[in-house]
């Protein structure tokens, strides 16, 4: 039996992927996704098949369009009106769409929701506008901020994740879901978190500059083309180190804003270590002076395909589009082992009993 799916504010698909792929979690089915980047898009139904959408989802609801019938609606509204990046995200309309991501929830007769977005979301007002919503509409929630790393994904990406269902479904999910990892040295019987060396150290050097017309994982595994400066700047930071070595290290070719700055940042043009699971993964990662995203050894960034891999894609999940916009999909995504615990724990909420029974 498998449970349909709708993902709304889809991206690339990396929460659909968790819930729908064998490798993962498995038994759920996609049957719609809706995103506002046509990239994205393309890469959702190049990976799940042709019924995702670009489109605004509140116009599509205000014009009375169709929303199929599914078991489960997941997403992560945008989470840009949250971030601690974004200094003037008081009445961002972006922190308001939850609001028709629940008219989705409501329109297609789910059972069971699941909104994951950024820690902050946690103890905003936005949770409890939610929370009120879903208690309107019959469901109970129920939340959490996960960590990706517990859960398998190479990478120390903090999340909120609430789960709704509805109160006549008679039971609550076992939540939040226990981990598969734990850090190294916790006392625990779990394998230790995946490391930057697990996900990444099978990889030869990246090839030119372009996409290549080859079979994974070197579609993705491509270089830049760093101006002189750049490669002298990367050489300047030892193992493990950032900015701040390069300050003391090379000043010369030290920023002067950087100079001038001399607290915070203190992952910008840093070096990822090969014994700890990435930073967080975001949209410009390519870019050192965003973040910890410079090779543990190496003197470049990651690559578009270390990234995917560092978010937990598999090889062969094929993402389309130009080198900003894969990227923007990549940093955007759910992390897909984080997704199939998450999918675990509201598969076992709708359909537990049955499977056990028949088994």
């Amino acid at each position: 039996m498998s449970l349909k799916l709708i993902d709304l504010f889809a991206g690339a698909g990396g929460m659909t992927l968790g819930f729908v792929d064998s490798r993962f979690a498995g038994g759920f089915r996609s049957v719609w996704g809706v995103d506002l980047d046509p990239a994205a898009v393309r890469t959702f139904n190049e990976n799940f098949g042709e019924h995702a959408v670009c489109a605004d989802i509140e116009t599509w609801l205000a014009e009375e369009r169709d929303i199929p019938a599914a078991d489960v609606v997941i997403g992560g509204p945008p989470c840009q009106g949250f971030s601690l990046l974004n200094k003037g995200r008081k009445g961002d309309r972006r922190r308001e769409l939850w609001q028709p991501f629940m008219d989705v929830v409501e329109r297609s007769g789910a059972n069971a929701f699941v909104i994951e977005n950024v820690a902050q979301l946690y103890n905003s007002p936005e949770h409890q506008g939610i929370e009120a919503r879903a208690d309107d509409m019959g469901f109970d929630l129920v939340g959490d901020v996960l960590l990706a790393a517990d859960y398998g994904a190479p990478q120390t990406r903090r999340r909120t994740v609430l789960i709704g269902w509805k109160r006549t479904l008679g039971r609550a999910p076992a939540f939040p879901p226990l981990p598969t990892h734990a850090a190294l040295g916790d006392r625990s019987n779990l394998p230790p978190w995946l490391t930057v060396r697990d996900a990444i150290g099978d990889l030869p050097a990246p090839r030119g500059t372009e996409f290549r017309d080859e079979p994974a994982p070197l579609d993705l595994h491509f270089g830049r083309s760093p101006t002189e400066l750049s490669k002298a700047r990367y050489r300047a930071v030892p193992l493990g180190g950032n900015r701040f070595d390069l300050q003391r290290n090379a000043p010369e070719l030290t920023p002067a804003c950087w100079i001038k700055k001399t607290s915070g940042g203190t992952d910008l043009f840093g070096r990822l270590w090969w014994n700890r699971p990435s930073v967080t993964i975001r949209t410009e990662f390519f870019k050192p002076e965003k973040g910890r995203y410079l090779h543990p050894e190496e003197h470049r960034p990651i690559t578009h395909r270390e990234a995917a891999r560092l978010m937990g894609f598999p090889d062969d999940f094929r993402f389309l589009g130009s080198k900003v916009e894969v990227a923007r999909q990549i940093g955007n995504a759910v992390p897909p082992p984080l997704a199939a615990c998450i999918a675990e724990t509201v598969k076992d909420l709708l359909v537990g009993d049955r499977v056990r029974k028949a088994a």
